[in-house]
């Protein structure tokens, strides 16, 4: 299967790198890029990928891309691939409605892997930025929120989520249990909202803080 994607980013050396590593990647077609964000937008409407992988920082601003994206009817995954390491940019590009947070620097290897998760939609924050994301995350559940959201969950749903913080697809989670795919999704609709999380990396960074990685 063939994911197909867009590029945006403003540094013409850069974004022509990328192409390359893409087209010469097995499964991935690049259909357009352009450099702002309002190319951006109009090139995911044009063309419908899979995934759009916007910069952060080029003209009209990835974040604003993202929001516009993210609200378009059948929007695209879409990563962000940037060079900061800022806290706040990484909750404000998943707050925006980005799956995956890349920052430059990675081998093509390591990057061609990281779309792979986001095209299945299981989202990608690259290490070292998830655990500092965490704590801001938690700060501004503690400051919004009463109790434990985690409690709102039912057994299922508990046993889904604890899944999803392994780094398990809904495919994985759905043979381990014994469901239906569009079942374990029905499931995953369901605790996103009941943790306030806008995507499964949100509720996956919520369910690690809560349970730690040993369970």
């Amino acid at each position: 299967m063939t994911t197909s994607v867009v590029i945006a980013d403003d540094h013409p050396i850069f974004r022509d790198g990328l192409h390359r590593t893409l087209d010469e990647a097995d499964g991935f077609e690049v259909l357009a890029a352009g450099s702002s964000a309002d190319e951006a937008i109009s090139l995911v409407g044009i063309h419908q990928p899979d995934i759009a992988i916007l910069d952060l920082s080029m003209p009209g601003g990835g974040i604003s891309a993202t929001r516009k994206i993210a609200a378009m009817a059948n929007p695209p995954f879409i990563a962000i691939l940037t060079v900061s390491e800022n806290n706040s940019d990484v909750a404000d590009a998943l707050e925006a409605g980005a799956i995956g947070y890349i920052v430059k620097g990675v081998t093509a290897s390591e990057l061609t892997a990281s779309l792979r998760s986001i095209a299945a939609g299981e989202g990608f924050v690259s290490p070292g930025l998830a655990s500092r994301v965490l704590l801001q995350i938690n700060r501004e559940a503690e400051a919004s929120k009463d109790g434990d959201v985690l409690d709102d969950l039912t057994h299922r749903e508990e046993e889904i989520l604890r899944r999803v913080a392994k780094g398990m697809s809904n495919r994985e989670i759905a043979d381990q249990l014994d469901l239906q795919e569009k079942t374990v999704k029905h499931y995953m609709t369901a605790i996103l909202s009941k943790l306030h999380a806008r995507n499964r990396v949100e509720a996956a960074l919520i369910a690690h803080d809560a349970w730690g990685k040993t369970d």
